[in-house]
């Protein structure tokens, strides 16, 4: 697929990033979220199958300075959000949905404001609905799903079954650390990006985030209770374990403070 064409498909994703944070100058983010140039990039195969999980883990530590487990739990809270952000802003504003597997996603460590950089393969397949203009458009890069309920099998299958169930199992392989609390994270980072970005997503934000934690079996891993000015906010039931760093920070929502 042409790189405009590609780019074309994820451009409610690009706009809704482009929208949260001003910029597409995105840390943590592809510029884009297409990488043009693999040369310096590396698959999350890699992650996920232990090859260059001991690099990320050292480079957390390296980091914060903390237990390795608080690191690991900490390298995990930004790596989570950054996979699942344009998985869950695509369902919300498009219902445009590009399946992160394992080997469509390249990361780099060479910038060094983020711990970790992603980026997408121009072939990453994207899920869309009967109705969408691409289902129409005949790219092999475009799968098309029956329908709603579909789509959300087809964003579970390819972001957790396939691609963050398999790197907790890699991660618990080189520390001691708790499934649902590494499961917590992706939970409340899924609602902190649709919170983000609500003003920039059609319909409501809660019913959003029910949706996609729903799909995910991660509904009992978060609440969204009212903030100071009646708006909802997260509210965590795990930890991720910065309070236990050497400067110590207790998040917005940490279950420490209950």
């Amino acid at each position: 697929m042409p790189g405009r064409e590609i780019a074309a498909t994820l451009a409610p994703v690009t706009a809704a990033l482009r929208q949260m944070f001003g910029t597409d100058d995105v840390p943590g983010l592809a510029r884009g979220l297409l990488v043009a140039d693999e040369f310096g990039w590396s698959p999350a195969t890699e992650l996920v199958d232990g090859t260059r999980l001991p690099e990320f883990l050292r480079a957390a530590t390296a980091r914060w300075g903390g237990t390795p487990h608080a690191c690991a739990a900490l390298a995990w809270k930004s790596y989570s959000y950054w996979t699942a952000l344009p998985v869950v802003l695509g369902w919300a504003s498009a219902r445009r949905v590009p399946l992160l597997t394992p080997a469509d996603v390249l990361i780099h460590f060479e910038d060094h404001r983020p711990l970790l950089t992603m980026g997408l393969r121009r072939s990453t397949t994207v899920a869309v609905l009967p109705g969408d203009p691409l289902a129409l458009a005949g790219l092999p890069e475009v799968r098309v799903v029956a329908g709603e309920a579909e789509l959300l099998q087809a964003l579970r299958a390819s972001l957790l079954d396939a691609h963050l169930t398999p790197m907790i199992a890699a991660i618990q392989a080189e520390v001691r650390i708790g499934t649902r609390t590494l499961l917590g994270s992706v939970a409340s980072g899924i609602a902190h990006g649709i919170l983000r970005a609500a003003d920039s997503l059609p319909g409501s934000s809660v019913a959003t985030i029910d949706a996609l934690l729903g799909a995910l079996d991660l509904r009992d891993l978060v609440d969204l209770v009212p903030g100071p000015s009646g708006e909802p906010t997260v509210q965590r039931r795990t930890c991720c374990l910065a309070f236990t760093l050497p400067n110590p920070k207790i998040c917005q929502g940490c279950c420490v403070r209950q």
